[in-house]
């Protein structure tokens, strides 16, 4: 029985990202992820360095936006470009025109996790030496830091951009950022404030920066400082070596630079413009584990299984029809055991049957963007009747009460609902349940 329609039904219309696609080139279309995705390839390698950069952003944003002049480039850092190229994307690939005020009454959102693009305007304008600067690159310092020296930074600019009336904020809340958001624009559309949202996470890590972290890390290491979690090594980002998502060497994660926008809808209006949906946001629930510590980590996975069970009561959505999860473990075997035990939790002695996989490996630990990614190869998938694999796993983990997908191929099948899990240190977990076919 086909589920009961609603004309404020959310549904997903559009989709566009600036993801590191090798040494020329962003990943910018739903094609070209779905090329990388599922085939598990890795756009991480950058002669040894492993972090996930986003190569040729500048020139792709001069074809798709010309009409920005260069002398206010000179204040926009990569963020700005990366989360501008992944709205221009969201816009052609929904049929909207932000150029001709179909944005104007949007909800704008946008997530950020890291703060490493802020710092940079901040340490600018301190630096500067008042005695010797000139006027006009005084002036350049001042308005660099008006537009970048806040969070919001990407928001404000997509905003102006799309002369947006509506809503306008911008949420951080580490890699479940743009999770969080997702579901924030799901209230805004399904209670009837907004018919339009536009999605976005986006985030810079400084290359250097996550080098001298490591360095640091040494440093505690030879002292005999170290944290574990139930007798596993610390989560540890590196860049001398790749992450394995549910391998059994897995025991790292790799940064990632990068945006993903998702366009939302109510179903009436995107059945009024004749959009073509990829699917519908069917719930989102936020939780945090209830931890002392606000560099906690609930190992038990029982935060993350509470979340998925609220986002299936909420819809009516039985347990047995959702085969699939689109995790969020990044490399480190402490997120895989999680993970693990939230399988377990979730489907017991069926644990084994459900498949996981995780694509961060494709394209790095990129923190805000990581719920609107997983949200848009959800729906990809089911579109195609095809999970991809788990990007780098080849012999998964024992730890693994699943199936982690292994390998580079995907596995066939049918289905129409999926969960995507997030979740950030301290104990703040996300689900999203999507749906596919079926609801459209």
């Amino acid at each position: 029985m086909r589920p009961r329609r609603d004309a404020r039904d959310v549904l997903v219309t559009g989709m566009g990202f600036c993801l590191p696609g090798g040494p020329h080139a962003p990943t910018v279309t739903a094609e070209d992820v779905w090329r990388t995705a599922s085939a598990g390839i890795s756009h991480l390698d950058n002669d040894g360095l492993f972090h996930g950069i986003v190569h040729g952003a500048a020139e792709v944003f001069r074809e798709r936006v010309p009409e920005i002049p260069r002398r206010h480039l000179r204040s926009y850092a990569d963020v700005h470009l990366y989360g501008l190229i992944s709205l221009d994307e969201a816009c052609r690939d929904a049929g909207l025109d932000f150029r001709a005020g179909d944005l104007a009454p949007a909800a704008v959102l946008t997530a950020r996790a890291g703060v490493d693009s802020n710092y940079d305007s901040y340490r600018a304008w301190h630096d500067a030496d008042p005695e010797t600067i000139d006027p006009a690159d005084a002036k350049s310092l001042f308005v660099r830091l008006v537009i970048a020296g806040t969070s919001s930074d990407v928001g404000s600019v997509q905003a102006s951009l799309c002369g947006s009336t509506g809503p306008s904020y911008t949420v951080s809340c580490g890699c479940a950022s743009s999770a969080v958001l997702l579901g924030s624009a799901r209230h805004l559309i399904a209670s009837g404030q907004v018919d339009l949202a536009v999605v976005t996470g986006v985030d810079r890590f400084d290359t250097e920066r996550v080098l001298h972290g490591d360095r640091l890390r040494r440093v505690a290491e030879r002292g005999g400082i170290t944290v574990r979690h139930n007798d596993e090594p610390p989560a540890a980002p590196r860049h001398d070596r790749p992450m394995r998502p549910y391998d059994a060497e897995g025991d790292c994660m790799n940064y990632g630079d990068g945006s993903v926008t998702l366009i939302l809808e109510s179903r009436e209006h995107a059945e009024r413009r004749g959009a073509r949906p990829h699917g519908a946001l069917l719930s989102q629930v936020t939780t945090r584990s209830g931890l002392g510590s606000a560099v906690g980590i609930d190992t038990s996975g029982r935060g993350l299984a509470d979340a998925a069970r609220r986002c299936l009561a909420e819809t009516g959505t039985e347990l047995s029809e959702v085969p699939y999860i689109n995790g969020g473990a990044e490399g480190d075997r402490l997120f895989t055991r999680i993970e693990a035990n939230a399988v377990r939790e979730l489907y017991g002695e069926r644990s084994a049957e459900v498949l996981v996989s995780s694509q961060e490996a494709c394209f790095g630990h990129s923190g805000a963007p990581l719920g609107n990614l997983g949200a848009a190869l959800s729906l990809m998938m089911m579109r195609r009747g095809q999970v991809c694999p788990t990007a780098n796993c080849d012999r998964p983990s024992p730890v693994c009460t699943f199936d982690p997908v292994p390998g580079d191929k995907p596995r066939e099948l049918e289905f129409s609902r999926a969960l995507s899990f997030n979740y950030q240190i301290g104990g703040v977990n996300s689900a999203l349940l999507l749906g596919g076919d079926d609801v459209l």
